[in-house]
């Protein structure tokens, strides 16, 4: 039985067991629809929730699959969270409720390929969630862009798909490019995960899979200009014979994360320029973290077995990046429609007044964070954010996080939440913590006057400029 097209209509806005609200349809496949919801059991405001018919020769395999994942505790493995059987329009359908994903590697694609670089560091989250599940004798069995996930700045794998390694290929889903030659011929094995995840890089390089058929048996073609420092792990994890493809510990070992640096000291009161804010807290970022935006919170402690935490890769990065850019061509929209009396952000040229002397100083080799750009006399002080030398680093390309600011008669901010649609907590946070400190001229009157304070963080150094919103805005 498929998923009728009609059915998502209907469904959105029910509620499945009285628990679950299905309050907007996210995406669907041949044989499942997902949908967004809430999982008040476990204080989770936004939960995934995806349902697939419940075939009767299935059926129970199926919920006892997701039972054991739901044990599972891995950091770059999604969470379930509740998993059942339920009714919709008279069918009988399973359930399973998951962590929601802000941004998957298949929305990045369809823009862009990622670069070697990125795949590179893709790879050690991967390949240690996968350690993980085949030294459980559990395959992944779903490896492909949808389900590299972006998950509070964290790089995870979807995990329903999980089932025991040796289990026979049946499936309610139709066999895909990512399914390896033998899929459906015998049991499923842990080089079924090799192979997927040779197709997965192929398309992440070129944003185009690779084409191949069951019915032949030559080698699957590569594109001639494809990333050389791949072509051979590509082809090891594309051979027909299941028994030629790599082990996760050979590729772990080939594309090992190089360790931590050491955490940076906070920089002593004598060693901060008179002007200068020093930064709240000092957070390591792993150096492979060479992406546009970042958690750098300090990870929970790992299970045993299990490697720390490995924060965002640049794939992430530019997973977040795609919320921010859109947030901020938002943003420049809305204040085209507002009234805002100056141009959009992506214009900051047009407020070139100088900084008055109470602005931080400027920018030098040693303190790249402090760089400011010009902003009205109306403003008189900035607080340009301050970041770690190894947060600035895993940056690609600009960060620009948006803050609204209420300002009161006296000229202080008296409130700053985030304007745009930003996913990294750290700069975020960051941001909104300079926001509180920015100072302005004093007004004529009480009404309550509102501020959109752009920054912008780079590897150069962050900078800062600001737009007044109207009156009534």
């Amino acid at each position: 039985m498929m998923v009728a097209e009609d059915w998502t209509k209907e469904w959105e806005r029910r509620i499945v067991n009285g628990v679950y609200p299905l309050r907007r349809f996210l995406a669907r496949s041949n044989h499942s629809v997902v949908f967004l919801t809430e999982c008040r059991a476990q204080n989770v405001a936004q939960a995934a929730i995806k349902i697939m018919p419940a075939i009767p020769a299935l059926a129970e395999a199926q919920l006892a699959h997701w039972k054991t994942v739901a044990a599972l505790s891995h950091p770059h493995l999604m969470r379930l969270l509740d998993t059942g059987r339920c009714q919709l329009g008279g069918h009988n359908f399973l359930f399973v409720v998951m962590d929601h994903a802000e941004q998957n590697l298949a929305q990045i694609l369809r823009g862009r390929p990622l670069t070697p670089d990125e795949v590179r560091d893709l790879l050690p989250a991967t390949l240690d969630a996968l350690a993980y599940l085949h030294s459980k004798n559990l395959v992944h069995g779903g490896l492909k862009p949808p389900n590299f996930l972006a998950v509070d700045d964290q790089l995870k794998l979807a995990s329903d798909t999980i089932r025991p390694a040796g289990e026979r290929g049946a499936s309610i889903a139709k066999p895909s490019l990512y399914d390896p030659p033998e899929f459906r011929k015998g049991r499923i094995s842990t080089a079924g995960d090799m192979w997927a995840l040779g197709i997965t890089l192929v398309e992440a390089l070129t944003q185009t899979p690779p084409a191949w058929s069951r019915d032949r048996t030559d080698s699957v073609p590569l594109p001639a200009n494809f990333a050389p420092e791949f072509v051979d792990t590509v082809q090891r994890c594309l051979d027909r014979n299941p028994e030629q493809r790599p082990v996760v510990a050979e590729l772990a070992a080939q594309f090992k994360e190089a360790p931590p640096a050491r955490v940076e000291e906070p920089p002593s009161e004598e060693t901060v320029a008179p002007s200068a804010t020093a930064p709240e807290s000092v957070v390591a970022v792993t150096p492979s973290a060479t992406m546009a935006a970042s958690a750098v919170t300090p990870p929970a402690a790992a299970p045993p077995m299990m490697n720390e935490p490995r924060k965002l890769r640049p794939v992430v990065i530019a997973l977040t990046v795609c919320v921010i850019a859109l947030g901020a061509v938002w943003a420049g929209v809305h204040l085209s429609h507002t009234g805002a009396i100056v141009s959009p952000i992506s214009q900051p040229a047009s407020m070139t007044v100088e900084s008055p002397p109470t602005a931080a100083p400027p920018p030098t080799a040693e303190n790249p964070n402090a760089s400011i750009t010009g902003s009205p006399p109306t403003v008189l002080h900035q607080e340009i954010p301050e970041v770690s030398r190894r947060a600035r680093g895993s940056i690609r390309g600009v960060i620009i996080i948006t803050v609204r600011a209420i300002v009161d008669r006296s000229g202080n901010v008296v409130a700053a939440t985030l304007d745009d649609g930003a996913s990294s907590k750290y700069f975020t946070r960051s941001a909104i913590a300079a926001a509180k400190k920015w100072k302005f001229a004093e007004a004529a009157d009480a009404a309550p006057r509102v501020w959109l304070l752009h920054f912008e963080f780079s590897r150069e150094g962050n900078t800062a400029h600001a737009a007044e919103l109207q009156r009534g805005n």
